[in-house]
């Protein structure tokens, strides 16, 4: 599995602990940017290419994105068909989505978790294992969103 990870300014440093991790734990992972610390950056743009990378790969590719509270990146992300973006601040709410919602995109706030390794680890780490049930329910509502 391909990991994209994406943040802006106020989730730069937490970005780069995030690469270091996933990269150490054999993880395939790419940083869409910000490649470096710009207090001037605006988060939509590492969201649009964190989910153009997701939808033009075929494989079973995800995204992690990072910024101030995870909204931003939840909502610049979610704008584009075929992306589920959550907002997830432990680990019980990052197996939900994965399982229910088959979220492709991990919204995380760093302003909440940056100073939590133990925490931002584990959420990455259920998400990131969590399969998705498949249940029809769960399939037809992810098709109602893409239909929206």
């Amino acid at each position: 599995m391909k990991i994209y990870l994406g943040s802006d300014h106020n989730g730069f440093h937490m970005k780069e602990a995030v690469f270091a991790y996933l990269a150490k734990h054999g993880y395939d992972v790419e940083d869409v940017g910000d490649s470096e610390l710009d207090p001037a950056d605006d988060f939509p743009e590492f969201a649009q290419a964190a989910a153009l990378k997701i939808l033009g790969d075929e494989n079973d590719s995800r995204a992690i994105l990072l910024c101030g509270g995870g909204q931003g990146m939840a909502m610049a992300a979610n704008r584009f068909r075929g992306i589920r973006a959550s907002v997830i601040w432990d680990a019980y709410e990052a197996k939900m989505t994965r399982n229910d919602n088959d979220s492709n995109v991990l919204c995380l706030p760093s302003r909440v978790l940056e100073a939590d390794e133990a925490g931002w680890k584990g959420i990455i780490e259920t998400w990131l294992n969590t399969p998705f049930a498949h249940a029809v329910r769960f399939k037809r509502r992810n098709q109602q969103l893409d239909e929206l």
